[in-house]
């Protein structure tokens, strides 16, 4: 299973696909296309929509451990009890890593440290949304927190996506920040065909993709097998990367 970066040792950067999925139906649809980790969420519900908490747990059960899952929280406001209650019950669903959204520019002290506590028994990946301008100086406080990784995404699904809000270079900066601390750091945001050959030189531990897995790159519509190996042939394989 995948660990944070934290005192691994590894001469060339390995990137896994992540796919975002609805069901079980859909899960195990992605397996069969080749997704290294699968995200439960509900796109229907905003850029992190949750899916009920009994919904995840029947899917992790049902795929069994050899199978790396994740799944969002929600939309939720940056309140410290209320993150801190939303990620206790998500991550009570058995699911590999419990993802929660910071929307805004910076993540308060308060809410990390409400989260710590879940940090010492559970992979908490904190995401960020580069439409709403992340200060990159709240990652040193991530790891402290004790935090699993973090990713960049972004919060408006409007048809533009995450090379439309920031520069390779600036990407590249968050990467490096999160190789610097130890923490799996991922790149989403409504990702299509042609960000792959861009942001996989930067070395980015998973790409996250939903909407260009979909039928009609639609995020909103059911997975398709035809987008999935369109995606999958531009990453490399585990397997062929490790050879």
């Amino acid at each position: 299973r995948p660990a944070s970066r934290r005192g691994a040792r590894r001469s060339e950067p390995v990137t896994r696909l992540l796919a975002s999925v609805v069901d079980l139906q859909e899960a195990r649809l992605a397996l069969a296309g080749g997704a290294d980790i699968l995200d439960f969420k509900d796109p229907r519900h905003g850029a992190l929509g949750a899916l009920p908490v009994a919904a995840v747990a029947e899917c992790v059960a049902a795929l069994g451990p050899s199978v790396v899952t994740s799944a969002t929280v929600g939309d939720l406001p940056p309140d410290p009890a209320t993150l801190s209650a939303a990620a206790a019950e998500m991550a009570s669903s058995g699911v590999y890593y419990v993802k929660i959204g910071f929307f805004g520019r910076a993540i308060s002290t308060e809410c990390l440290e409400a989260l710590a506590h879940l940090t010492r028994r559970h992979r908490l990946v904190a995401v960020l949304f580069a439409d709403l301008e992340p200060d990159l100086a709240v990652i040193p406080a991530i790891a402290r927190a004790g935090f699993a990784g973090f990713m960049l995404d972004t919060a408006g699904k409007d048809g533009r996506g995450l090379r439309d809000h920031v520069t390779v270079d600036e990407l590249s900066r968050f990467v490096a920040a999160g190789r610097s601390h130890g923490l799996l750091n991922g790149l989403a945001g409504s990702l299509k065909l042609d960000d792959i050959p861009a942001l996989l030189p930067l070395g980015p531990d998973y790409l996250g993709f939903r909407g260009a897995l979909c039928a009609g790159g639609l995020r909103t519509a059911a997975l398709d097998a035809d987008a999935q190996r369109e995606v999958r042939a531009r990453i490399p394989r585990l397997d062929a990367a490790a050879a």
